[in-house]
């Protein structure tokens, strides 16, 4: 169970909490057995673990952002202090007038510090805390700071990595620098790649735009990607290349609908601000199950993260191509 869910949701459960709205908008929805008893509630989730939670648990969803106006908006941000600060300023926008703005985060994610920025726009605030978070809500009242919410939304604009080409958004992972293993990665591929190839975890697709510059003998590139902000900058970011590629928002661990002449990923290791080797492990079983026979797959990781030996499970021969003091390659074959 998510913490700050939990929180959030007990605003509205204390004896002097916030009434239940007839109409409420949840920006980074999650599922909770108590949304059930709300009349109307209609979520937005860009990941799409989560998105496809929030669906099987038979709650209305919108792929985009919806436009209109509520009398509630939920927030449950990212650990992104852009991304967070950019949703209040999208929470504010759907505000009924007298409408509540209620935002819940974990502790370690700066629920304080965040608490405080918004006190900044909205003047009064109240807030609760228990299970190690914080939810903190506020009522418009037409004294808000526009100025500040203007900041806020400038946040969440487009952007440019820095002395690159490559378009990013704020909350999506690696959005102010090349992510260091990918591009030892990108600094290590084989030419020889060709046919079909994935990327798992493609994000904003540097590994991708590296793949198709290297490998002229690829067919098609299929990009693997949980958050649908980032599979958009990628769309962006590999619309200059003549050759066929496929966008899929999708949770890699529920499985590929093909197979692949080869792979290469730099596999996820985190859920929310917790390592979870397990994750990356997930990644490994798929991305083996789904390699033709003398396929090949390419992969970076931490150093400490112990893959070789999920490797071997899944009966991949492999070898460490090379390594630095944070990373490692692994080249792996189904022979």
């Amino acid at each position: 169970m998510n913490a700050a869910l939990e929180t959030l949701m007990l605003a509205f459960s204390a004896e002097d909490g916030l009434a239940v709205p007839g109409r409420a908008l949840f920006i980074g929805a999650e599922p909770d057995a108590a949304l059930k008893e709300w009349p109307e509630v209609i979520g937005w989730q860009p990941l799409k673990p989560r998105a496809a939670a929030w669906e099987r648990a038979g709650f209305l969803r919108s792929d985009a952002l919806p436009a209109g106006k509520w009398p509630v908006v939920l927030v449950l941000p990212g650990k992104s202090r852009d991304e967070a600060l950019f949703w209040f300023a999208q929470a504010r926008d759907r505000l009924e007038p007298g409408g509540k703005l209620v935002v819940a985060m974990p502790n370690t994610a700066g629920a304080g510090r965040f608490e405080k920025e918004l006190s900044k726009a909205t003047g009064n605030i109240a807030s609760l805390q228990k299970h190690k978070c914080r939810a903190f809500h506020a009522t418009e009242d037409d004294s808000w700071n526009e100025t500040i919410f203007d900041e806020w939304r400038a946040l969440g604009e487009l952007r440019q990595i820095a002395d690159t080409d490559f378009t990013v958004e704020a909350g999506i992972f690696s959005s102010d620098h090349i992510d260091p293993g990918s591009q030892l990665l990108a600094d290590h591929l084989p030419a020889h790649l060709r046919g079909t190839v994935a990327d798992l975890g493609a994000g904003w697709g540097f590994l991708s735009d590296a793949v198709l510059r290297r490998c002229p003998g690829i067919a098609q590139l299929d990009l693997f990607e949980a958050d649908a902000r980032a599979l958009a900058c990628a769309r962006t970011n590999l619309s200059g290349h003549p050759r066929e590629i496929a966008y899929h928002w999708h949770d890699v661990t529920t499985g590929l609908p093909g197979s692949y002449d080869a792979i290469v990923m730099n596999p996820p290791f985190h859920t929310g601000q917790a390592t979870d080797v397990d994750l990356g492990r997930a990644f490994l079983k798929v991305a083996a199950a789904s390699l033709n026979r003398g396929g090949k797959l390419l992969l970076v990781a931490n150093r400490q993260l112990p893959y070789e030996a999920a490797l071997e499970t899944s009966g991949l021969v492999w070898r460490k191509i090379a390594e630095n003091k944070v990373y490692k390659l692994l080249f792996a074959e189904r022979r």
